[in-house]
């Protein structure tokens, strides 16, 4: 059973504490994540991302829909999640 965080969503919602793993070996711990598990692809914290000191996908990206219909776009990266 996830951990639920009710002091940053109104209503409480479940996050996960993990680890990510870049190709490099390089390994960030303790990255809170909002679990979303309708979602298509996973959002990371960019302060997480450049902690691994990776380049995302220059040719990869992702167009993102918000539930208000606001488009936006965003990079791929290739981590593994640790645990």
């Amino acid at each position: 059973m996830p951990g639920y965080d009710a002091l940053h969503y109104d209503p409480p919602a479940p996050i996960a504490q993990v680890a990510l793993r870049a190709a490099n070996g390089a390994t960030v711990n303790d990255v809170v994540l909002l679990l979303d598990t309708g979602a298509d692809a996973a959002l990371l914290p960019r302060s997480a991302v450049a902690r691994l000191g990776i380049t995302p996908h220059s040719t990869l990206a992702y167009e993102l829909i918000g539930f208000d219909g606001n488009r936006s776009g965003t990079q791929a990266i290739d981590l593994a999640l640790v645990r």
